[in-house]
């Protein structure tokens, strides 16, 4: 059965950003160590990477005009328009691996991610 439009901009309009617990548990540490408790996470795209797109993780205080905020196991999200388009359904990981660790990107738009996972293509 097909989606109708309006079906698909309703799932469009309440698609989250989220994080994990323990990319939770990270952030909020890595934002204390760097004295910007309080702020919130930004997260973009740009183009680039070796897939194509980067993801861009910042910490800002201020939201601007036509950002999309969401909360997430109490980390405010900031995430702008146009990167939203790309960025919709993503979760936010944290790993302490070894070999694989840091934080990771879950991205239900990307058609491919490249081996280091910094860059995707949709």
């Amino acid at each position: 059965m097909e989606k109708t439009q309006e079906k698909i901009s309703e799932e469009y309009a309440s698609a989250e950003i989220s994080v994990t617990d323990k990319a939770a548990k990270r952030l909020k540490a890595v934002m204390e160590s760097e004295e910007k408790s309080g702020q919130a996470l930004r997260l973009s795209v740009t183009g680039g990477g070796c897939s194509g797109m980067s993801y861009n993780m910042s910490f800002e205080d201020e939201q601007k005009e036509f950002d999309k905020v969401f909360v997430s196991n109490g980390v405010t999200i900031y995430c702008d328009l146009k990167s939203y388009l790309y960025l919709k359904g993503v979760e936010i990981d944290f790993s302490s691996d070894m070999l694989s660790g840091g934080f990771q990107i879950k991205n239900p738009n990307a058609e491919r991610t490249c081996g280091c996972g910094t860059s995707f293509s949709a």
